[in-house]
């Protein structure tokens, strides 16, 4: 016993009088050095037809800015009605781009039309060596299929409101997402009703199977089925720092209203929590920055008031945009 205590004793002098580790990250063996202070953009999209706290012209649901938040990064909204030179900009001081579940045209929109720049200018950087990674959540999975295929090759299910377990790919083991998620998050994932679903609109398997651009850009990590045709759920680029999901992650955490495929579960919260924060660690990777800390506050989402639009709302707060 009294070997082992000197043995760690040693270990611990030893690892007190190492050197510390530079900062430059010049050294031929070091990691890459990780941005300790990410900053998300999320897109926002045209207003929802009918919604009577609508102000402006476009809206952020809050809760995909709480979703990054909570895994440790900062928001920036992205509006709609902004120049290519603009876009430019703020892609150059951002660290990631997440593109939100909504209910737009994702050919025709104003948002289709910035997530477009964002992808073209994120595939150029990230063949640079210039790291930069996308995140797409339900509308957002939509949009990157259609900017990768150059066509909208989604189909009609049955998911508007059920929860599901994921049907994992042979892989989702070996992939960047799931690898490093603890076995008991994996197995929830795949055995309990905690993916929330709600769209009508889904990438089915035969679609993507018979499209060259999407079988060697994106890689199935799992799928699902309405019982009648199975759709992609999940799925990450080959090469490229780009992730998709058809489910909802940032729900179960962060919307209340009592509907079908709704889950509150701590497993679901926990699937939640992996999953936002894999993507904010992806972001640490980017070494984008603002030109300076003013610019920084001036950009960030604490500028906006959210709106609460009362318990019975799809989306419980909202920020809105000229």
């Amino acid at each position: 016993m009294c070997r082992r205590v000197l043995a760690l004793l040693s270990v611990l002098a030893a690892l007190r009088c190492a050197p510390a580790a530079s900062g430059d990250g010049a050294g031929a063996g070091d990691a890459p050095q990780l941005n300790p202070r990410p900053v998300i953009g999320v897109l926002a999209q045209e207003n929802l037809p009918g919604d009577r706290f609508a102000r402006g012209s476009s809206y952020i649901a809050a809760c995909y800015v709480k979703y990054v938040e909570g895994a440790g990064a900062r928001v920036v909204p992205i509006r709609i009605n902004r120049t290519e030179e603009e876009y430019s900009k703020i892609f150059s001081s951002i660290n990631g781009l997440l593109l939100p579940g909504g209910d737009v045209d994702l050919q025709k929109s104003l948002f289709s039309r910035a997530a477009k720049t964002f992808y073209e200018l994120a595939m150029k950087a990230n063949d640079a060596g210039d790291y930069f990674p996308i995140w797409g959540t339900c509308q957002g999975f939509q949009q990157l299929s259609v900017l990768t295929s150059n066509r909208h090759l989604l189909t009609l299910t049955d998911t508007r409101a059920v929860a599901l377990p994921l049907k994992f790919t042979a892989e989702a083991q070996s992939s960047r997402m799931f690898s490093s998620f603890p076995r008991d998050v994996m197995q929830s994932l795949a055995q309990e009703n905690i993916t929330s679903n709600f769209h009508k609109w889904s990438l089915s398997m035969q679609n993507y199977s018979r499209n060259a651009k999407l079988r060697r850009f994106y890689r199935v990590l799992s799928t699902n089925s309405d019982g009648k045709k199975e759709f992609i759920s999940t799925m990450e680029a080959v090469r490229y720092p780009f992730y998709a999901v058809q489910w909802h992650p940032e729900k179960s955490p962060f919307e209340w209203i009592q509907k079908p495929g709704m889950v509150h579960s701590a497993a679901a919260v926990r699937a939640s929590f992996y999953t936002a924060s894999f993507f904010v660690s992806e972001a640490r990777k980017s070494q984008h920055r603002f030109s300076s800390p003013e610019e920084e506050d001036a950009a960030l989402i604490y500028n906006f008031p959210p709106v609460y639009r009362g318990r019975d709302a799809i989306f419980l707060q909202n920020y809105y945009f000229d």
